[in-house]
């Protein structure tokens, strides 16, 4: 009869329908199993990973502001740059000489304006004054002609086109004599407020040309914006290009950004300016929430969270890897918590497990207990242990190892 068992008992490891079919009968043979008791929670945590990808904060397709052609780029692919540096340069002769220009321009308006401003020179005035006093001679003269030729006309002695030509002599120089005088008056004047206002604003518009053209010569040169590395360099020296065409393009790589998308759900558990752990290919960095986007992906149903990346270790990370972030996840859920080498396979893909049931008849020295199977349903996995929920107790003991050894009615006796 124990040889018959034993068959029985060594079918049964390789068919669980025959394990159904052994007779549940005491057996004389005792086997030392390996046990533990089951653990009975509530509750359990789940640790699930989210993924997303290292952005750089900031990357920029550089260009110029204005057209022209490119006589110089000072860069290459993979070339780390500092904030200011000088990139990329137009041809910019054209404008280097319009500037000269406006200089001389200004230069010269200021010497006008200053001359308003300091008024009419001495010697000027004397010129004046010595013209007047000319003419003023020069009338007296004529006055005398005239006074003569009219005594010779009322005598007959001259004809009357003599004597209007002596008269009309005369008007021209009162006329003369008005227009220096009046020339000499605005001399002794000064420069008029009026005259200092228009030649200021004409300094002015100058000053303004010059400062526009300095802008647009500034414009031929790209710097970079931020400090970074030049992923790409868009064409070579000699093209003629147009305002806004990407020459380089500028990747920021100081301090890389992740973003990864969270459901709404877990937002509540992350806190900006927490300190996360987030995996990048088969290394684990430290890293900080800087911020929490406010809109929720109409396609994932997420809202992505930002960190920044720690430490030195951070410049070896390249915009675009795969990150993940782990959050443990609170799952409401009664159970117990058993070896994964306690469960044995059932039938259409049940489990099960075998806890131990103490016999009468067995002394304390000799204590044995009987395999009693109890039926479980797997909840989650968690390394080397399954949280299971069934007909176990939790005051039972279940089999941790060798179940492949034992069928249920079996004696066994726990070891240490």
């Amino acid at each position: 009869m124990v040889v018959s068992v034993s068959s029985l008992a060594l079918v049964g490891l390789n068919s669980t329908s025959a394990k159904k079919n052994v007779a549940i009968t005491p057996h004389k043979h005792v086997i030392p199993v390996k046990t533990q008791r089951v653990k009975a929670v509530t509750s359990y945590q789940l640790l699930q990973a989210y993924t997303g990808e290292v952005a750089a904060m900031r990357v920029s397709e550089l260009g110029f502001e204005r057209s022209g052609k490119v006589v110089g780029l000072k860069v290459d692919r993979g070339d780390r740059v500092t904030v200011g540096t000088p990139l990329a340069q137009l041809d910019s002769s054209y404008l280097e000489t319009q500037l000269q220009e406006l200089l001389a321009r200004k230069a010269q308006n200021i010497a006008i304006l200053e001359e308003l401003k300091a008024g009419p020179r001495s010697e000027k005035i004397a010129v004046a004054r010595a013209q007047v006093k000319q003419i003023e001679q020069q009338l007296k003269l004529e006055e005398i002609k005239h006074a003569r030729r009219k005594d010779l006309y009322n005598q007959g002695a001259i004809s009357r086109e003599q004597y209007e030509e002596v008269a009309s002599n005369t008007n021209v120089l009162l006329e003369r004599l008005a227009a220096s005088r009046s020339e000499l008056n605005e001399l002794l004047a000064g420069t008029r407020k009026e005259q200092i206002a228009a030649q200021q604003a004409v300094v002015k518009q100058l000053d303004a040309s010059i400062a526009q053209m300095k802008i647009n010569i500034a414009k031929s040169t790209i710097k970079a914006p931020f400090s970074g590395t030049i992923a790409a360099r868009r064409l070579d020296e000699g093209t003629v290009v147009n305002a806004g065409q990407a020459v380089v393009r500028l990747v920021e790589n100081t301090q890389p950004e992740i973003e990864i998308g969270v459901p709404v759900q877990l937002i509540p558990q992350i806190q900006i300016g927490s300190t996360q752990k987030v995996q990048i290919g088969q290394n684990i960095y430290q890293s900080k929430v800087s911020s929490i986007l406010p809109e929720v992906n109409l396609t994932t149903r997420t809202r992505t969270v930002v960190l920044t990346l720690e430490g030195a270790r951070a410049q070896s990370v390249a915009p675009g890897q795969i990150a993940r972030l782990t959050i443990p996840q609170t799952v409401r859920e009664n159970g117990y918590w058993v070896p994964i080498t306690a469960l044995v396979r059932g039938e259409r893909g049940l489990w099960s497990c075998y806890a131990l049931r103490e016999t009468e008849n067995s002394s304390d020295r000799t204590k044995s207990y009987r395999v009693e199977q109890q039926n479980v349903e797997v909840l989650h996995t968690q390394g080397s242990r399954v949280l299971v929920r069934g007909t176990l107790q939790s005051s039972d003991t279940v089999i941790a190892d060798g179940t492949q050894r034992i069928v249920p009615g079996q004696l066994v006796r726990p070891t240490l």
